[in-house]
């Protein structure tokens, strides 16, 4: 098994055993950055740009899909975690699947089609985005959307060289809940760019929440079609 494969492993197994002290998580609202700025700005991108069915790429527990039902978009949720799907069909009578990105690259229609909006909320984690990518334009509509909403590199950086490359979430915000640490990859934003345009998307649009108060960038959300 390669490093990269490795990792990638790594990241399934994280979110399997971490799922529930997730879930509680955001039902308790703990995450600061998502409460301050991130959350709402993914929602208000999907109505601002009139999408009526998305596809929700790594949907976690659910909680963007049933923010989107308020809003009176149709969402289908798919997460390589089946506990973490489980709790999404715990909490909502929307529509959720238990299935990995290897399975969406061999068979992209294995997720549907037809739609107007793709979004990956903080689900781009590994190393190799390139094939997942490819495979979403056969499932959205010639004019639709796809949105990633990402850690803004900036403040991810921190005081480390920006330059691509594995970093380590442990959670240690979060509380004590959480079993297992999470590698994820780190990508500047010129490199997002060149991932996006690889892969056959154009981004048409960029957004950097910020802090209300701290006026630090969250989040980047790239809105591409």
């Amino acid at each position: 098994m390669t490093i990269q494969s490795d990792r990638e492993q790594q990241i399934r197994q994280s979110w399997e055993v971490n799922a529930d002290a997730w879930t509680r998580a955001i039902d308790q609202n703990e995450v600061a950055s998502r409460r301050a700025a991130t959350d709402e700005a993914i929602v208000q991108a999907v109505v601002r740009y009139q999408l009526r069915r998305v596809l929700d790429v790594g949907c976690g527990e659910g909680w963007l899909a049933r923010a989107l039902g308020k809003q009176g978009v149709e969402v289908v949720g798919v997460d390589a975690c089946g506990t973490l799907v489980d709790r999404a069909i715990e909490k909502s009578s929307g529509c959720f699947r238990a299935i990995g990105y290897d399975e969406m690259i061999a068979n992209p229609l294995i997720v549907g089609q037809s739609y107007d909006g793709i979004v990956c909320n903080f689900s781009l984690l590994g190393e190799e985005i390139g094939d997942l990518l490819r495979s979403l334009r056969q499932t959205i509509i010639s004019d639709g959307h796809l949105l990633i909403q990402t850690v803004h590199p900036c403040t991810a950086c921190q005081q480390q060289p920006y330059v691509d490359g594995w970093k380590t979430e442990n959670f240690d915000n979060l509380g004590g809940d959480f079993k297992a640490p999470m590698p994820w990859y780190f990508r500047t934003i010129s490199s997002w760019f060149q991932q996006v345009s690889k892969s056959g998307w154009t981004v048409v649009e960029l957004e950097e929440p910020i802090h209300p108060q701290t006026k630090i960038p969250l989040s980047l959300i790239l809105i591409c079609q």
